[in-house]
Parts: C-alpha cells; structure tokens; sequence
C-alpha cells in the first residue's frame, strides 16, 4: 500500500522519497541481493518510485541487479521512475577512475545501461560528474539526440556548477540536479538551490543522512564492516573528525527523541522539507539494501516539521560544525564544474 506522495523534477512526476541502490553492490560492505531484491520490492509497495543506480556502481552490477527486481514480474517496470547515470569510467584500478562526457562515449553509454538494465528506456539519465575536457553543449546535445530518440524521457546532472547548469539547460531542459544535501553537506544553498530555483530545476538529494553517519549507528570506526569505503577514504569518517562530529549526532538525538522519532528520520524529513522552505521540488533518496531500514526512511516522509523546528534541528548541526571533506581533496575537484 503506497504511503507516499509525489513530486515533480520539471515535468516528472516522482515518489516524495527515492531509494538509492548503490550501496547493494559495492563501497558499503558485503551485499545481498535477494535482501536487496526484497528491499527494491517493498520499495516499491511503499510508493517509492525513483530508483537510483549508475553504470559505475559495481562496474555494472547494480544496474543488472536493479534490473532484475524491476522486471521479475509483469507490471512492475510500470511502477517505476528508473533513474542512472554516466559518466565516471572505472578502470582496472578499483581506485583509479576518470570523466567523459563526449558525444560518443554519451550514446555508448546509455546502450550499455540499457542492455544491462533490461530496459527499453531510461526515465532520467544523468551525467554522473561533468567532464572537464568536454563541453556542456556537445554532452547534454548528445543526451538530447537520446531524448528524440526514445531511449531516455528526462535528463539530470550530478554535481554540476551554477554555469553548467545554465548552460545545461539553455541545450535542453534538465529535470534535475542530484547532489550531496544534507545536515553536513549544505555547501548547494548558496548558489546551487537558488539557480535550480530558477530554473524549475528539481534537487535530487543523495547521502541526505550524511552517509548513515546522521543515524548515530557509527560511533567510532570500528563501527564499519570490512569494504565499507567510509573508512580510509572519506575524510568526515577519519577517527579524530568522526569523534568531533558525534556531537551533532547527539544534539539530533536529543530532539529526535522529544518527538519519539530517530535521529536519522529527522535528519532526513529535514532535508525532504527544504523544497517547502526554497521553492524548490527537493526528493531525497537514501540509500539502503535492508527492508528494515528503508521502511524507517519511508517514514520520515510522513513527518510534519514547524519552522520552529526546522530551526531546532538546524541549529543542532551547524554548517560549519562539521569536521573533515565530504570527499578527498582529489574527488572534491570534480565537484561543482
């Protein structure tokens, strides 16, 4: 039974909450993917449509998982807003990557995440991070020529700057702007909301719970499985920063329970209620490969936050309280192009 309701990113019309799949191939620890079958399945009884995977997840594992569970029964791609990206190239080197976005390698793409998806469209294709050495025009040119010819609906960016954007969408109209947003990440409402603002651009906010670290099951990094990139690679999650940031977590907890919710549900209905707040369609899509945890996020979705509130909650976790880089010095330069 859905208990969601809908928003829309220009002309598309999504579920007020997302699922982000990445995290059931690969960087969060060890997957399962009949649990994550499950969790795509529930998903979708729930009323989440806007599922979110790219080529580089897994190096294509995620989309032919996602695939799967969308298509192992008659009826079900129907219900879904299946949304991927291009753009990061993985080579032999799990941690070595790079970034194109010419016209040949854009066509080449999609035909391979069609194939691995098993689809016969893709609802909203994105450009996983602008490719430095290419322009704007011959990328998002490219996607559109996908657009006309029926193998995409909607087009995204990911991690794009205000010029792109403009740029972007002066070729052809851009649904939306995925990018970290949340109670750690808020460096977009400067000039990156505002700019979607204008433009009827919605936001598609990832990691909207920092991570899992908002949920306040990380207390030190012992905390973490082994394969979870969160260790060693993201500097917010190094020992000394993850010992500082704890207080944000426990000033949340703090609120969380005079309201009788977690701290990750109100972090998260924070983030879901910044479009109210800015004018701007914003859809946060947490990821999770368990049922338990998706239904907990779900929930946040039916909270019911005052400005007084939001206020609180803000205050709790300052912007500039938190300790460390959302991503290495080297990921962060692609950022914001």
């Amino acid at each position: 039974m859905s208990t969601l309701s809908t928003r829309r990113l220009g002309s598309l019309e999504v579920s007020a909450q997302g699922l982000g799949c990445m995290g059931m191939s690969e960087f969060y620890g060890a997957g399962d993917d009949a649990e994550s079958t499950a969790t795509i399945h529930r998903a979708l009884e729930l009323g989440v449509s806007l599922l979110d995977t790219a080529d580089m997840y897994g190096v294509g594992a995620n989309e032919r998982l996602v695939g799967r569970a969308i298509n192992d029964s008659p009826g079900r791609r129907d219900r879904v807003v299946l949304a991927t990206k291009f753009g990061i190239v993985r080579g032999e080197d799990p941690a070595a990557s790079t970034v194109r976005g010419d016209a040949d390698y854009v066509r080449a793409a999609c035909d391979a995440s069609l194939r691995r998806l098993g689809v016969d469209h893709i609802d909203l294709y994105y450009q996983h991070r602008v490719d430095p050495n290419t322009p704007i025009e011959e990328t998002v040119g490219a996607m559109a020529e996908l657009v006309a010819a029926g193998k995409v609906r909607h087009l995204g960016l990911s991690e794009a700057g205000v010029d792109t954007i403009r740029r972007a969408h002066a070729v052809h109209p851009i649904a939306a702007l995925q990018t970290e947003w949340s109670l750690w990440s808020r460096d977009i409402e400067a000039e990156i909301v505002p700019t979607c603002r204008e433009l009827g651009i919605g936001v598609v906010a990832y990691s909207p719970l920092g991570r899992g670290f908002l949920t306040g099951r990380f207390r030190s990094a012992r905390s973490f499985g082994e394969g979870d990139f969160r260790v060693g690679a993201q500097p917010r999650f190094a020992e000394e920063n993850l010992r500082h940031n704890l207080a944000i977590v426990d000033a949340l907890e703090k609120l969380a329970a005079e309201r009788g919710v977690t701290a990750g549900q109100l972090a998260l209905a924070w983030v879901g209620h910044q479009g109210a707040s800015t004018a701007t369609t914003v859809v946060p899509i947490p990821g999770t490969k368990r049922r338990t945890y998706l239904e907990q996020n779900v929930a946040a979705a039916g909270l019911e936050l005052t400005a007084a509130d939001l206020a609180a909650i803000a205050a709790a976790a300052p912007a500039d309280a938190v300790l460390g880089g959302r991503y290495p010095e080297a990921a962060m330069r692609g950022i914001g192009i």
